[in-house]
């Protein structure tokens, strides 16, 4: 079969939730690098930090040898991409950002977590416990709720 036709997932680098959680990530370290807020370090860092967690946790997830552990890693991810969020809002309220930089932030990370949830709901209900880390197939889902309140590690 060519890998066209297979509609398997053979690397975490395949995984849309992946892909749009990187892109989420290098959409804010390009904001914060050219916006008013790049001078304050605190806040600029913890974005970073939630921003780069999310594809990061995903990443690792997969390369784990159990469905356990791959599910826990992808909460954390989400947890993360709640903080991000937050942080986001709290940036746009504050008027520390452009109203439309923000809103273009906060809508990747809507995709992000319903590709992430997608994942999340595939990951738990597996039943036989071992993942195949080269083998991981996440679909999309309908909507992100952040109602995960766990922190990143």
């Amino acid at each position: 079969m060519h890998p066209q036709e297979n509609p398997k997932v053979v690397s975490y680098r395949d995984l849309s939730a992946w892909k749009a959680a990187k892109a989420l990530a290098v959409e804010v370290y390009r904001v914060v690098n050219v916006a008013a807020v790049r001078n304050d370090f605190a806040l600029v860092d913890q974005l970073r930090r939630a921003a780069i967690s999310v594809p990061s946790n995903i990443a690792e997830g997969a390369g784990r040898g159990t469905n356990q552990d791959a599910l826990r890693f992808l909460y954390i991810a989400r947890g993360s991409l709640c903080e991000l969020r937050t942080q986001v809002e709290v940036m746009q309220e504050a008027g520390l950002l452009d109203s439309r930089i923000c809103e273009s932030l906060l809508g990747r990370a809507e995709e992000a977590g319903r590709l992430l949830g997608g994942l999340v709901r595939f990951r738990a209900s597996r039943r036989d416990g071992a993942a195949e880390p080269d083998k991981v197939i996440g679909p999309s889902a309908p909507s992100f709720r952040s109602t995960d309140t766990r922190h990143r590690t």
